[in-house]
């Protein structure tokens, strides 16, 4: 087969389509040949030379994909070849074929496009995970979301809306903030040129937020506690704006407040497994319902990986950056 390979760490030029040895479905996996991939900042990391992939997995990047099975390894059961599908990925998306584990599977919901579905399981397993697993957010509270109009923002603001909280979001321009408006967000902050602490207070009458998804990480440690309500949640999940900080303990301790902090990748079969089944649960049933829907910004070529992650780099894009096999 053919897959993305990255020869040597750099720039998006360090991005090399290549022909490769096929991946071989060990026992519990199924082969799924790869009809459309997308882009993570977790994969310009990885190019980057940051962001290694756990041992043992796939060497090439891509977090997520859709696309069709075409062979089961030993023991699978409740998947047949020919299953349209799409999954979770530790890696290997920028390729013709990729070994998955079962319980890392999802149907294509009806109505979406293949495109549409590659789009769909890292940032709604990363959301759901976090926003309601982790912190728990529920219906009348509110939530605070950075980068709003990212792929993990997009679908971020359409379920917190789903289940009755109200969303404040971050973003850098109008028109991305605009965008975030369209999908429900509540409350805009344009953190170029407003401070988001100040307006969370305003807009919750000096309360401040419930929960707070952050992407940024030590840039933003402080000041998102500061925004936090009594007995909020900060869950943490990007490391964008750094990966040390100094923080007041005391504030977190007069808030009764919470940190936590989460990866994906590396997390055991079983906890993905886990994630995986409550996203297809929970999310699944609102997108279906056309309730929830993916955000694609644009569709490239697998060939034209490297102006995709271009795109990513520069934060042009609203929502994912897909990349079709």
């Amino acid at each position: 087969m053919h897959a993305m390979t990255i020869p040597q760490p750099g720039g998006p030029e360090a991005l090399v389509w290549a022909e490769v040895p096929d991946p071989v479905p060990a026992a519990g996996e199924v082969l799924v040949a790869v009809s459309a991939s997308a882009v993570n900042r977790a994969d310009l990391l990885q190019r980057q030379g940051f962001y290694d992939p756990p041992p043992g997995s796939s060497p090439y990047p891509g977090l997520e994909c859709a696309g069709r099975i075409v062979a089961l390894g030993a023991g699978v059961a409740g998947w047949a070849v020919g299953d349209e599908v799409c999954a979770l990925l530790v890696g290997g998306g920028y390729a013709e074929l990729v070994a998955v584990p079962v319980g890392q599977l999802l149907p294509v919901p009806k109505g979406l496009t293949s495109a549409e579905a590659a789009a769909l399981p890292e940032v709604a397993c990363t959301v759901w995970s976090n926003l309601f697993m982790v912190a728990h957010l529920r219906p009348a509270e509110t939530v605070l979301l950075h980068g709003g109009a990212s792929g993990i923002g997009t679908l971020a603001i359409q379920l917190a809306k789903a289940v009755g909280a109200k969303v404040v979001v971050t973003a850098g321009s109008a028109e991305k903030l605009a965008r975030c408006a369209e999908l429900g967000a509540d409350v805009l902050v344009n953190y170029r040129e407003q401070d988001f602490v100040e307006v969370v207070r305003e807009a919750t009458g000096g309360a401040g937020a419930d929960v707070v998804l952050d992407i940024m990480g030590a840039k933003y440690l402080q000041r998102n506690v500061d925004a936090l309500a009594v007995n909020g949640r900060l869950a943490i999940i990007g490391l964008q704006g750094g990966t040390k900080a100094e923080l007041d303990l005391s504030t977190l301790l007069r808030k009764r407040a919470a940190i936590t902090a989460t990866t994906l990748r590396s997390r055991p079969l079983g906890e993905k497994a886990a994630i995986v089944a409550a996203v297809r649960e929970h999310v699944w049933p609102l997108v279906e319902a056309g309730v929830v829907r993916p955000v694609v910004d644009r569709v490239l070529p697998l060939a034209e990986a490297a102006e995709a992650h271009r795109v990513v780099e520069a934060g042009e894009q609203v929502g994912k950056v897909v990349l079709r096999a």
